[in-house]
């Protein structure tokens, strides 16, 4: 049965410690800045899944040096 906390081993994530690392986020940021870096890391997730599907141009196999 899968519940709402998941574990490697003995160390388990649940809501709890969610809401725990939101409200430290929130204090450190403040609330305003949180939709920013939201939308900062969302693009660098996007980016870096784009680099690993391209084609990888670097490697030019027709001989030439």
């Amino acid at each position: 049965m899968i519940g709402l906390t998941t574990g490697l081993g003995l160390i388990t994530f649940g809501v709890t410690e969610a809401l725990f690392v939101f409200a430290i986020i929130t204090m450190l940021f403040g609330a305003k800045k949180i939709p920013a870096l939201a939308k900062g890391l969302g693009s660098g997730i996007r980016n870096f899944k784009g680099q690993l599907r391209a084609p990888d141009d670097d490697n030019d196999d027709d001989g030439a040096v």
